[in-house]
């Protein structure tokens, strides 16, 4: 157990978070809420998503349609949508019991902790994991459950930006065949001053339609963490 870990066991057992005043209680909450956007893309599905929807529209060349209010909307109901089993779990283990005041907060964190390890670990390449394992001086693991969520977090990071990257690259390559075309047929046409993206932005965004593109994005992200 680290330093850290040991300090906050102590902490909680002592109930020194329950003695403080409302006012301070209040103000450690609200300054909790700074850490959500971190959570959010450190410990969901939420980059992965909003990497890959970033792809469709700059392969589209559509600018700023969809707005980023919409990607960003899209991808945080997908990422609730995706992260509902371990949320579940995560209720009914951790969050729950605390509510209820059978588990103290340390209890109600260590439980939480364990219960977002299988998120992590079952989407973090085995390369990446050993990397920051080497890195940190954590020495060999038995288990899974035993790797430090200090070394997880990034391993699943960088795995995360490698996987959307691919993902992106998956989704730019009929785009960019499109831009080819149109590129050669203006030019076979004499139109070399004409700005291909006018004439291929139009098709591309039929192209989109025509194969029902937001449905098979939705579905192919969905599938990319069963």
């Amino acid at each position: 157990m680290s330093n850290i870990e040991h300090v906050a066991e102590q902490l909680s057992d002592s109930g020194f978070l329950q003695n403080l005043s409302p006012p301070i209680q209040m103000s450690l909450m609200m300054g909790s809420l700074a850490l959500i956007p971190a959570a959010l893309a450190c410990l969901t599905c939420f980059t992965r998503i909003v990497i890959v929807l970033s792809f469709v529209r700059r392969g589209m060349s559509t600018q700023e349609i969809p707005p980023n209010s919409v990607l960003m909307g899209l991808a945080l109901f997908l990422t609730f949508f995706i992260m509902q089993p371990t949320m579940s779990v995560l209720s009914e283990k951790a969050i729950s019991p605390y509510l209820d005041g059978k588990i103290s907060g340390y209890q109600a964190i260590e439980r939480g902790i364990e219960v977002q390890k299988v998120f992590l670990l079952r989407q973090t390449r085995k390369q990446d994991l050993a990397l920051f394992l080497k890195m940190s001086n954590s020495g060999r693991i038995s288990e899974a459950k035993e790797t430090p969520i200090a070394a997880l977090i990034p391993a699943f990071m960088i795995s995360e930006l490698k996987t959307a990257f691919l993902m992106g690259f998956c989704v730019y390559l009929p785009f960019l065949l499109v831009d080819i075309v149109v590129s050669v047929v203006l030019m076979s046409m004499g139109m070399m001053m004409m700005p291909p993206v006018i004439i291929s932005t139009p098709f591309k965004v039929l192209l989109f339609v025509l194969a029902d593109g937001w449905h098979l994005i939705a579905l192919a992200v969905n599938q990319s963490f069963l």
